[in-house]
């Protein structure tokens, strides 16, 4: 397959992306169409799907119902998850955030989202403000006093003691106590106007991915380092291991629930819009 028949696709350079990629974008996996890569951080990757940019996107479950009408949801390749939500982090052990000024690294984020559902369920009252900035910036911005509370994703579980905060909360916890779900974080989506055997092999090819990185772990280890930025190796493989699972292999009954759930509840708060009865259908 040329260059120009190939489908654009768009993901992270975090290792759990590029670990269930590797077998795909290098055309490892038989029969599946060819790809070209472009990284690029969620927050960038969502904005691409709400202008209906590139054919395949790794975007957060918190911006499918502003894109659903154009893009389908695969069933694998994405991140959910237990024991892997985002953290609240604080300088002090035990701080009321009602009314603090809170960092967070997107507000069409799946770790934005769990946030506020945490904060409507358990704060006697509102969050004060909220500060968008980039993911990598909030911890020094908390342990410095630009803000009260940071909210953290991806790497940052293992590392935010390096900074001496303090974890006030973990989204994840409050949300798998709650539902009894799995945390819903990245997903999958395809243009729907590639037609349905189209997405359809998408989804085997993702999956395929998936099974073949499993396989053979070293396969994908110089991509996964190549890209993780001068994160430990070791950082690497816990992070593989939090976000590559069951649900990556395939979402299942669980996995849309879970997203079905997060946005239902999102919805009622009035963070995003009502998400359609089938919208989470393939096809």
């Amino acid at each position: 397959m040329t260059s120009e028949q190939n489908l654009r696709i768009a993901y992270s350079p975090c290792p759990n992306d590029t670990f269930v990629f590797h077998a795909w974008a290098h055309g490892l996996v038989p029969g599946a169409p060819g790809l070209d890569v472009t990284f690029a951080d969620i927050d960038i990757t969502n904005g691409m799907a709400e202008r209906g940019e590139f054919d395949i996107l790794k975007v957060s479950y918190a911006v499918l119902p502003y894109v659903l009408d154009e893009y389908a949801l695969l069933p694998c390749g994405g991140a959910l998850g237990r024991g892997c939500g985002p953290l609240v982090l604080t300088r002090e052990a035990d701080v009321d955030l009602t009314g603090k000024t809170v960092a967070v690294p997107s507000e069409k984020s799946t770790a934005y989202l769990l946030f506020r559902l945490w904060a409507a369920d358990t704060l006697p009252g509102d969050v004060g403000e909220i500060v968008v900035m980039p993911f990598h910036e909030i911890m020094p911005a908390v342990r410095d006093g630009r803000v009260d509370a940071g909210l953290v994703i991806h790497e940052a579980r293992f590392t935010y003691q390096n900074y001496g905060l303090h974890c006030l909360a973990d989204m994840g916890v409050h949300w798998e106590q709650t539902t009894g779900l799995p945390i819903p974080l990245g997903a999958i989506i395809a243009k729907r106007s590639l037609g349905e055997g189209t997405l359809k092999s998408l989804a085997d090819a993702a999956r395929s991915s998936v099974r073949m990185a499993w396989d053979d772990p070293e396969a994908s280890r110089a991509y996964v380092l190549e890209h993780a930025q001068e994160m430990d190796p070791a950082v690497a493989d816990q992070h593989i291991g939090l976000y590559v699972n069951e649900f990556t292999a395939d979402l299942g009954e669980d996995g849309h629930a879970a997203i079905r759930g997060l946005l239902t509840r999102a919805a009622a708060e009035g963070l995003v819009p009502p998400l359609g009865r089938d919208a989470l259908n393939l096809v």
